[in-house]
């Protein structure tokens, strides 16, 4: 995991390089060769990849799970191991304990989310505006219209702003200015759902626990696993290209 984890700062350092050195300069007058302000240009060199490598360490520790880390003894490991010296662990038992260390903080935060999730829907449900349909979506009418609804089979153009249980807003075509176009199918089981209960014109705010939302694996950086997910959707159109013929 040691190897791994320089690899993958060593090889985001040479990307970003090379694509500084491809980015063309514009009125830019030549500038002067590098100087060494170390004695030599190997200590230059090798004085400034660390700096690199510590400013791309730092900012991924910053976001490091469970614990801060103590970075002497962090610097000591690193230490130890490029110079070959001896070490309390083997790489490959340092690999499993850190991987366990990850695995156990994982489900952790996973229990911690399916039990904030299940705590925040059984009191929202207990308000009288809220309903619940038998796969366990809850869902608030804001605007009701009448007319056709779409089916599972359609496509829907919409506008939404979806939120984690805290108020974090994860993605926002309200806020982009732009609404959204996709097959009815193609989308969170409490989409497809929720969805279906509207007309064109109606406002629902939809609360949608994790099995009917991104599961246990969450999506990306902006969704947790097992997250409850909060959405206000707006339903513009139903198969809007047939409607622009």
């Amino acid at each position: 995991m040691k190897k791994t984890f320089f690899v993958i700062i060593i090889a985001t350092l040479c990307i970003s390089s090379v694509d500084a050195q491809r980015k063309p300069r514009i009125n830019k007058p030549v500038e002067p060769p590098l100087k060494h302000f170390l004695q030599t240009q190997n200590d230059s060199v090798s004085y400034s990849y660390g700096v690199n490598l510590g400013n791309e360490l730092e900012r991924m520790l910053k976001s490091f799970p469970g614990m801060e880390i103590n970075k002497d003894m962090m610097l000591r490991g690193i230490r130890q191991s490029l110079e070959n010296d001896t070490v309390p662990m083997t790489a490959e038992f340092a690999n499993q304990y850190f991987q366990q260390y990850i695995m156990n903080v994982q489900q952790k935060e996973a229990e911690q989310h399916k039990a904030e999730g299940r705590k925040f829907l059984d009191e929202n449900k207990k308000r009288p505006q809220v309903q619940v349909t038998p796969s366990g979506l809850q869902y608030e009418v804001i605007t009701q219209t009448e007319g056709p609804k779409p089916t599972a089979a359609d496509k829907v153009k919409v506008h939404y702003t979806g939120r984690l249980t805290n108020g974090t807003v994860f993605d926002s075509s309200v806020e982009r200015g732009e609404p959204i176009t996709f097959p009815l199918n193609g989308v969170i089981k409490g989409w497809t759902e929720g969805l279906q209960l509207m007309s064109s014109g109606a406002k629902y705010k939809f609360y949608i626990p994790y099995d009917l939302a991104y599961g246990e694996r969450g999506a990306g950086q902006a969704v947790p696993p097992f997250a409850t997910l909060i959405f206000d959707v707006e339903l513009l159109e139903i198969n809007p290209e047939e409607q622009a013929r």
